[in-house]
């Protein structure tokens, strides 16, 4: 009994600390391909802002994702001539989007963004 009660505590650190680290690495990745879909709709002929941000909510909501930012640069992706770089950015909150404990992150924000070039 005593080796269970020195061990378990040990056991649960390691482990809340690894489900957080997945939740973390599993934000990150979220974040990066809502920024890639974005940037690679941003090329095609005709979209607007709106469809941007409505694609970032479809991939992000469906992740459970909360308190996002879509930033895009240049914000209107119909101003692009060929050769122009578009850049789409998405940023979270770390704390809003951890499973366990909220203190850990404090105000830490997690981003991401790809850049993509207009071809034609």
């Amino acid at each position: 009994m005593i080796e269970f009660a020195v061990c378990l505590p040990v056991f649960l650190l390691i482990t809340m600390g690894t489900i957080e680290t997945c939740r973390m690495i599993y934000l990150r990745q979220s974040l990066k391909i809502a920024a890639y879909e974005c940037a690679r709709l941003a090329v095609v002929p005709g979209i607007t802002p709106a469809d941007l941000q409505d694609q970032c909510d479809v991939i992000l909501l469906g992740r459970n994702i909360k308190n996002y930012a879509l930033n895009c640069t240049p914000s209107d992706p119909s101003s692009l001539d060929y050769g122009e770089m578009f850049v789409s950015t998405v940023d979270a909150p770390a704390s809003e989007n951890a499973l366990l404990s909220t203190w850990i992150y404090g105000s830490a924000s997690v981003s991401e963004s790809v850049s993509i070039m207009i071809e034609y």
